[in-house]
């Protein structure tokens, strides 16, 4: 899948993990990675599978990217040990409304015009085309349920064994019911959000000053006015 992706033939992936949990900063949201990888050279892969718009928001792909940056520098290593990152997300609808099959992300420096070299590299993958090149026919097996009409023996084996293999059965859910957990802590989330707005606009009504309020609701002082200003909106 990778090689047809990135269009590196001779991709090589030494580990790969699925569901992969990542948190390491005290108090930081946790993820849990669709599939994760690396290869030979160090370089690391995150694999995601997004079915609406919402969970392939450009600020999802930007964390999921950064967390891989998080999980491979330790206390004392030097920053040029940063591993080359690839965050690949395959969405169901073409995200970007351009029709083209993969649209790559990479920061530049505008000023010189240059590719900026931190070894970044985030992929949407456009799930609705279709084509006669390899990534048109892996985007067909990608929806296509029915194992004898892939294109992809290994995409078409994967999928008998998940849905004929009652290893396969159990383990898909499994992974079903971790996606539902994670959708349960973004609606979780979303609606704190949506709660602590109106919070701080009653609390501030009541003479409340921001520095209490912060205290109240466990946040900071910065996140406080920026709720009041989203509020305000």
């Amino acid at each position: 899948m990778l090689r047809i992706i990135l269009n590196k033939p001779d991709l090589v992936i030494t580990e790969c993990r699925i569901q992969k949990d990542m948190k390491r900063l005290a108090g930081a949201r946790s993820i849990c990675l669709d599939a994760y990888g690396s290869d030979p050279f160090g370089r690391k892969y995150d694999v995601e599978v997004q079915r609406g718009d919402k969970g392939a928001d450009p600020h999802r792909a930007r964390f999921y990217s950064s967390s891989l940056d998080i999980e491979n520098l330790d206390a004392g290593q030097s920053f040029d040990e940063l591993p080359e990152t690839f965050t690949v997300f395959i969405t169901e609808r073409d995200f970007y409304g351009m029709g083209a099959p993969i649209y790559r992300i990479e920061r530049i420096n505008i000023t010189t015009g240059k590719l900026f070299g931190d070894g970044e590299h985030i992929i949407f993958v456009n799930g609705e085309y279709r084509g006669d090149s390899d990534i048109g026919k892996l985007m067909h097996d990608f929806s296509c349920t029915n194992a004898d009409d892939m294109y992809f023996d290994l995409m078409a084996e994967r999928t008998r064994y998940l849905k004929e293999n009652p290893k396969g059965v159990s383990e898909m859910c499994k992974i079903i019911e971790k996606i539902r957990e994670e959708e349960r802590v973004d609606a979780f989330q979303a609606g704190r959000q949506d709660r602590d707005k109106e919070l701080v606009l009653h609390m501030l009504s009541l003479g409340e000053s921001m520095e209490r309020i912060a205290a109240l609701l466990g946040r900071s002082l910065e996140e406080i006015k920026k709720l009041q200003a989203e509020a305000l909106a």
